[in-house]
């Protein structure tokens, strides 16, 4: 497999194409992005973690950010289309809010999150790939990844206008970082893309939208969930955290894991800048953002407690799916990659 860089994906700036359907909420949805009428939506009984579900959300969230081919920009703000995106979230936060258990302990949180399980008997995604994993299974990993590192940090870029004071400088300088600190060429995203070219996979944004399963989608949706609703800044803030609070040990998983199967520079930099930069962060985030935050704002301890298990729940739930369809020797993804 060849190696090159994809410089390409800092002039990428078209929309990705509709996705096919999965069931009856996406296909209102996407029908409708395609032109025609919006039919009658019912989520009330739809598996709030199933592919339809999750699906339907993502196309609601992605006219924020940059849009499908051929569906107008305007369609952002479609009263029918946020209505439907509305009933979705209902369902989706609902069946988190049953699944994740409450708690106001921040400082307790954060503590957990930083004891790091060791012993040849831990299971985790980057755990196998460290130890045993295959390339096929590290380019199936890191598809799933791409649906939120090619837009690393926009999801949490929400939350800026909604924080004041210490704490929204405290997490603009860790966007900032995320952004590649004003150079363009060290953003997290084009690392990313460049991994993606070197491992023989598209950079292009969304590519993998058809391949992924619910489990993957859910993951993002969060994090737009939480961004576009001031309602839940805290539970943003609690999200950002944990992800910046536990990136680091298994990016140096991944790193060695990379080695091990003699991936390129470019495969091996993306995981290898996040060892250091959220190291870091973790700090910054401790003391310039939660801190601040909660000083401020002490009511929102509960949501912060909810942001970082709701997002540990659904990235529990997107592992099991990995691991149990590689240790039953098939692919994590609902089709091959090319």
């Amino acid at each position: 497999m060849t190696s090159t860089l994809a410089p390409s994906f800092l002039d990428q700036a078209g929309s990705p194409e509709l996705p096919a359907p999965r069931g009856p909420l996406s296909d209102a949805v996407i029908g409708a992005l395609r032109g025609g009428p919006l039919g009658p939506v019912d989520a009330a009984g739809a598996e709030p973690y199933g592919d339809d579900l999750q699906l339907a959300l993502h196309c609601c969230y992605e006219l924020h950010y940059r849009g499908f081919a051929g569906v107008d920009a305007e369609r952002e703000w479609d009263p029918e289309l946020l209505g439907v995106r509305r009933e979705l979230e209902r369902v989706f936060l609902a069946a988190l809010r049953a699944d994740v258990e409450p708690g106001d302990d921040v400082t307790a949180e954060v503590d957990a999150l930083l004891v790091e399980p060791i012993g040849p008997g831990v299971r985790g995604v980057s755990h196998h790939l460290q130890r045993e994993g295959t390339l096929e299974q590290l380019r199936e990993y890191v598809a799933h990844r791409s649906i939120y590192h090619l837009k690393e940090a926009d999801p949490q870029a929400w939350a800026i206008p909604r924080l004041s004071g210490a704490a929204k400088a405290g997490l603009v300088t860790v966007e900032h970082d995320e952004y590649g600190s004003g150079r363009p060429e060290r953003m997290h995203a084009l690392l990313f893309a460049e991994m993606m070219t070197e491992l023989g996979l598209s950079d292009a944004y969304c590519a993998y939208v058809e391949h992924v399963p619910g489990e993957t989608l859910a993951e993002v949706n969060l994090m737009s969930l939480c961004g576009l609703h001031r309602s839940l800044r805290g539970a943003s803030v609690g999200q950002f955290a944990m992800v910046e609070l536990t990136s680091s040990p298994g990016s140096e998983r991944l790193v060695r894991g990379m080695r091990r199967l003699d991936c390129g520079p470019a495969s091996i930099r993306f995981y290898d800048e996040h060892v250091e930069a959220d190291a870091v962060h973790e700090q910054v985030v401790r003391r310039s953002v939660l801190a601040p935050l909660l000083a401020a704002e002490p009511e929102l301890a509960a949501d912060v407690v909810f942001g970082i298990r709701a997002s540990l729940f659904l990235g529990e739930r997107m592992g099991e799916r990995l691991l149990g369809c590689w240790d039953r020797g098939e692919s994590s993804l609902r089709m091959p990659l090319a």
